[in-house]
This record gives structure tokens, C-alpha cells and sequence, in this order.
């Protein structure tokens, strides 16, 4: 792959799909990004709301049934070619992520303005996300924020801690792991309470739990945020 090629696949994340992903609030989001027939949606939210996630699992599931799909991520575009979006349309989906990183680019948002046009043309699909709907991302071109707002726009609303503590839980049974509510609990009230943190933690867990062979439990959890502080 030239390097142009590789950006479009470098922040792909594998063993992330719909399956793990909590939909509550969010199932009409869910079930168009999955069945829905839309070509082009438009997802905004806070970060570390699983904004990417979706976008992940659209790509994964697209490829597991043999759909052309890429993905790319814009928060680092000023690294990456303007020209990266010439020829996207020859996708059956594209995925972009934090399309609102290029907001006030006037390349770029001439870049995106075309590539709708041609994934319309060519009858693709588009999934974007970005940080505030498309009248308030800071876009300047007219005709791009018209075409943003061409297809639905969904707000990807956040879990509360019960739904995070349920997340966390689905997660760890992908993994094999038994999450008691009381560990749960306790995640949310000593680490990260951002899913992305939330999961990155459950990741360094399972590890431990192999290697020391013990189970989830409040006092080997605190033993472990502990050693993780004193570091």
C-alpha cells in the first residue's frame, strides 16, 4: 500500500463491532446505521461517546459481507493530502470521523463538497461524525452544510453510569470476563469515566486477571489502580 492508502486503513480498529455496542438512547442510530438503506448520515456527540466506534463497526460490517468500505479519520488532517478524498466514491461506504476537524479548510471543504456529489452520483453510501450539527461544526461553504444535512441527522446521546456500567459489562463478556456490578460500580467511581478510558482499563484488567490468575474483584482492582498511580 503508498502511504495514501494506508491513512484510509491505519486507524481501523479490529474486534469492534454492533454486537458491543450499548444502544440505549441510540436505537433508531443503530438500526440505520445497520439495516437502514439512508446514503448519507450525518452523526454528532461529545467525544468518547462511541461516535468512532459506530463508524468501526460500520467498516467491519461492510467487509464481512464483502462491501467495499473504508474509513478515515480527520482529527490529524493537516498530516494527511487533500487529494485523499479523490476517488473515495468508489466505495460502497465511507466512513469519515471527526469530519469537523476540517471546518474553516477551504480545500477540504471543497474536497468534501465533491466527494457528496459523487457518492450521490454513484449511488454509495457516506457516514460522517463530528462534534455539533452541521450548521454549528464551523463549516464556511454554503453548499457544503447543505449537503451535511442531506440525510439524517442523528445526535449520539451519552450513557449514564448505568448504561456505562452496562457497557463495561457487555464488553468484558465478549471477552470472557465476568464484570460483577459491585466492580462495575467501583470503575466508575475510581478511573476514567469516558468509555474510550472505561475500556482501555477493562483491556489492562483482563491482562492482569490472566496473569496473576485471580478474578475481578473491588480489593485486586484497587490493588491494581493503586500500583497504576504509583507509577
Amino acid at each position: 500500500m503508498v502511504p495514501q492508502q494506508l491513512a484510509l486503513r491505519v486507524g481501523l480498529r479490529d474486534g469492534i463491532t454492533f454486537d458491543n455496542f450499548l444502544s440505549d438512547g441510540n436505537e433508531a442510530l443503530l438500526h440505520q446505521l445497520r439495516l437502514g438503506s439512508e446514503p448519507f448520515i450525518y452523526v454528532w456527540g461529545q467525544a468518547g461517546n462511541g461516535k468512532s466506534h459506530l463508524l468501526h463497526a460500520l467498516v467491519h460490517s461492510a467487509d464481512e459481507h464483502g462491501i467495499a468500505a473504508v474509513y478515515l479519520g480527520l482529527e490529524e488532517f493537516r498530516l494527511l493530502d487533500v487529494a485523499l478524498l479523490d476517488g473515495l466514491e468508489q466505495y460502497a461506504v465511507v466512513a469519515i470521523d471527526n469530519v469537523d476537524a476540517v471546518a474553516g479548510e477551504r480545500p477540504w471543504e471543497e474536497a468534501l463538497f465533491h466527494l457528496y456529489n459523487r457518492i450521490r452520483d454513484g449511488g454509495g453510501r457516506l457516514v460522517v461524525t463530528a462534534a455539533t450539527p452541521p450548521a454549528q461544526a464551523g463549516f464556511h461553504l454554503p453548499d457544503l452544510i447543505s449537503r451535511l444535512g442531506w440525510g439524517p441527522v442523528y445526535q449520539l446521546h451519552p450513557l449514564d453510569d448505568s448504561g456505562k456500567a452496562a457497557a463495561l459489562q457487555l464488553r468484558a463478556r465478549r471477552r470472557g470476563m465476568v464484570l460483577p456490578d459491585d466492580v462495575a460500580a467501583y470503575l466508575l467511581k475510581h478511573s476514567a469515566r469516558d468509555l474510550p478510558g472505561l475500556f482501555g482499563l477493562l483491556d489492562e484488567l483482563d491482562h492482569a486477571t490472566l496473569t496473576a490468575k485471580r478474578r475481578l474483584t473491588i480489593p485486586f482492582v484497587r490493588e491494581l489502580l493503586r500500583q497504576s498511580e504509583s507509577t
